[in-house]
């Protein structure tokens, strides 16, 4: 890449500088790559970041072997991040059922992600991943976590690119003279993010004048800082199963609380409707038997306390 530095090429490096910050030299970094333009520029952005700051990177490109042509994808990626000087290799994974496709997919490829045994891994999500997101969680309204969107860092993930759009990382690639795969499931109307991206949001920014997706993730950052907030404030609860403790709380607190428990008790894939039923538990007591939580556990309430237990097998 010759002549004066590509401004986008360079917002792109300085978010995965930032990102890194905090990372000492021979930390182990890896960059999870589909074969599409938005984790092909993360790569690269990332190789010259890594470079600078003597950092250990190597990309994980997963093959998911869901379609035909899919390995020679996968092995032409990792052949086009060598010529940048990136260590590529290609996992390939059976994905399975439960879920539902897109799921199966994502926890199978965040599963060979995890097994690289890195310190950092970077996930390529775009501004333009994180306003579907935050639409769908709008439409299956499954509370504020859902329209928090995705987090710039959760632990060792970490998403560099949701201050960029997809044209930037497709600008980047040109930059670095990198062709990208485009899935066809992206414009498959079987997928609902494929119509979310395909039909929505287009509609969107022309009835509303443009700025929707900005707006959308913008959304995702306030809410998510708020959330965050009662996070704080759910493990400052001394005693999180007393009802009048919980009784004397904001209704968001209070929900907060009974979700951390819930969880802390094993429970899992908690809805709006499973923290409905704990919090009638407090408010609306009248005798109820328990309340039956994923993961196979139950909650239920003798006197002015709440317990937690394995849900009886069978009844």
């Amino acid at each position: 890449m010759g002549g004066a530095l590509d401004p986008v090429v360079a917002t792109g490096r300085n978010l995965v500088r930032q990102a890194l910050a905090d990372l000492e030299a021979g930390a182990r970094v890896v960059v999870g790559v589909s074969g599409g333009a938005d984790s092909l520029a993360l790569a690269a952005v990332t190789a010259f970041v890594a470079d600078r700051q003597a950092l250990d990177l190597e990309a994980v490109v997963v093959d998911h072997q869901l379609q035909p042509g899919s390995a020679q994808v996968a092995d032409t990626a990792a052949a086009q991040l060598a010529t940048l000087g990136v260590r590529a290799r290609v996992e390939r994974v059976v994905v399975g059922t439960e879920g539902g496709p897109e799921a199966a997919a994502r926890d199978v490829r965040l599963a060979a992600l995890e097994a690289a045994g890195a310190d950092t891994v970077l996930l390529a999500h775009t501004l333009d991943d994180q306003a579907e997101t935050v639409l769908l969680g709008l439409g299956r309204g499954s509370g504020p976590r859902s329209i928090a969107g995705m987090s710039p860092r959760d632990g060792r993930w970490r998403r560099p690119f949701l201050a960029l759009r997809r044209g930037d990382t497709e600008q980047i690639c040109r930059a670095h003279g990198l062709d990208w795969w485009t899935d066809p499931h992206n414009s498959d109307p079987a997928f609902r993010r494929s119509r979310l991206r395909a039909e929505v949001m287009p509609l969107l920014e022309d009835e509303l004048g443009g700025g929707v997706a900005e707006a959308l993730a913008r959304t995702a950052d306030q809410v998510r800082a708020d959330s965050a907030l009662l996070d704080v404030l759910a493990a400052e609860v001394a005693e999180p199963l007393d009802v009048l403790t919980l009784g004397a709380l904001p209704v968001a607190l209070r929900s907060r609380v009974l979700r951390r428990a819930a969880l802390s008790a094993g429970a899992s894939a908690l809805t709006s409707t499973h923290l409905s039923e704990l919090d009638r538990l407090v408010t609306d007591w009248r005798g109820q038997r328990r309340v039956e939580l994923p993961g196979g556990v139950s909650a239920a309430r003798t006197g002015t306390s709440l317990f937690f237990a394995g849900t009886p097998v069978g009844g």
